[in-house]
């Protein structure tokens, strides 16, 4: 990791620029994709099988016999975790859930609003370096809640056409029955689409690479609903004296095993607590399997040394982490000042990857600093706000008149002549 001193704003906002994507490059090898999935449907997605997962897939939905022996397969003591975070995840999502409203805003006049679930959704669930069964608890559970009335997900197989059993286990746990193999961008594009064996979706979720990326952002131009934009993974760890340097080490090595454009960055307090954090990482970092894939993250990434507060609260906010830890002595003070990140982690015993896992929060989170715009998902994310309004004959005479007067001043007649007439009416109907 290269270590800067007390940068200055435009210093630290080159030093933290998250690698770049190349978008339009990448477009044009998903565009074709998406057109043949379009054209071709299943056959399509049975192409992309053999051509990327080097695997001849006869059916791509996954059966109950896969299901019954995924559920065999799985280790007994990783099903109890499992249930363990799905009974959190629930807990901390169904909590979410916000009531009916409904007010007579005048007499009369009577204003509501009701959550209405999206009726379609498609979980996408990585495969490649790690089978990501947690995100489908993150992502399957809320949709649960919600009430959405139809959930495909999409995971990729591997090269003898199996789904990873946790994946199937846990999809099976909360009851989503819908499993396709397919990855990369051509599940986006049957999600988008639909095929004989995808049915087309209203909104897609899920993390995934680069192509998968590009593949969502092109499906929102065909009427289909994201997430959020995403990209690589990243974390940003706030440490003063009071942090542990091996459990900092560690959280940030954490993310940085996630792929070779994860970013990490350090903000210490002092040029002391950084060292100690860097020791750590030099010790820990030849014990990780993946830790050459780490390494190469690490590459991209920074520690930053700022002894003010205020100026490493600046830093936090501008560059609007997805994941963010914050170990230092008044840690209340510094979490109210947090204004844009995914989430965040307080104390030294909160690692990042509870919340990846089990704490209960989401971890389907901006990255690429849209945290400044974008919330992480949650319950919210499945389901629409409609807004409903009754007038009584009452309240069409209080609020007519002055809905005519801005009509009028808007040169809209039309719109004037709609409270017009039923003000007439009224008027005659005496």
């Amino acid at each position: 990791m290269k270590t800067i001193y007390n940068p200055t704003k435009s210093e630290w906002t080159k030093e933290l620029k998250r690698p770049v994507q190349k978008t339009k490059e990448i477009e044009k090898i998903v565009k074709p994709i998406m057109q043949k999935v379009k054209r071709l449907g299943d056959k399509a997605l049975k192409k992309f099988a053999l051509e990327y997962d080097h695997v001849q897939i006869k059916t791509l939905l996954v059966s109950m016999e896969e299901i019954f022996h995924a559920r065999e397969t799985v280790d007994p003591k990783l099903k109890e975790a499992i249930q363990v975070a799905k009974q959190n995840i629930e807990q901390f999502h169904e909590a979410q859930t916000t009531p009916d409203l409904e007010m007579e805003v005048m007499e009369g006049v009577t204003c509501m609003r009701r959550s209405v679930p999206i009726q379609k959704v498609g979980l996408y669930i990585p495969g490649g370096t790690a089978p990501l069964f947690s995100t489908v608890l993150m992502l399957g559970i809320p949709a649960n809640l919600a009430g959405c009335e139809e959930i495909v997900l999409c995971t990729p197989p591997d090269k003898e056409g199996n789904i990873h059993p946790a994946i199937l286990y846990t999809a099976d746990l909360i009851g989503i029955d819908k499993i396709v193999k397919a990855g990369g961008a051509q599940a986006i594009a049957a999600m988008t689409y639909g095929t004989e064996s995808v049915p087309k979706v209203d909104k897609i979720f899920g993390p995934g690479n680069q192509y998968v990326t590009a593949a969502k952002q092109l499906a929102v131009k065909k009427g289909v609903a994201i997430d959020m934009p995403a990209g690589p993974s990243e974390v940003l760890v706030y440490a003063d004296h009071t942090a542990i340097p091996a459990f900092v080490a560690a959280d940030l090595l954490s993310q940085a095993e996630h792929g070779v454009d994860s970013q990490v960055i350090l903000v210490a307090s002092s040029e002391k607590i950084a060292n100690k954090i860097l020791e750590e990482i030099e010790v820990q970092l030849p014990k990780l399997p993946r830790k050459d894939m780490a390494k190469k993250a690490l590459e991209n990434s920074v520690a930053v040394i700022i002894a003010k507060q205020e100026k490493a609260i600046d830093l936090i906010n501008d560059y609007a982490p997805e994941h963010l830890i914050i170990c230092v002595e008044n840690e209340d003070e510094v979490v109210r000042q947090i204004k844009n990140a995914g989430s965040v982690f307080i104390g030294n015993f909160t690692p990042e990857s509870a919340g990846d896992y089990a704490s209960g929060t989401n971890h389907t989170l901006p990255t690429y600093g849209y945290a400044k715009n974008y919330s992480g998902v949650s319950l919210d994310s499945f389901v629409k706000k409609i807004t409903y309004q009754k007038i009584t004959e009452k309240g069409i005479k209080k609020l007519g008149p002055i809905v005519e007067l801005m009509a009028a001043n808007e040169m809209l007649d039309a719109h004037k002549n709609a409270v017009s007439i039923r003000l007439k009416y009224l008027k005659e109907k005496k």
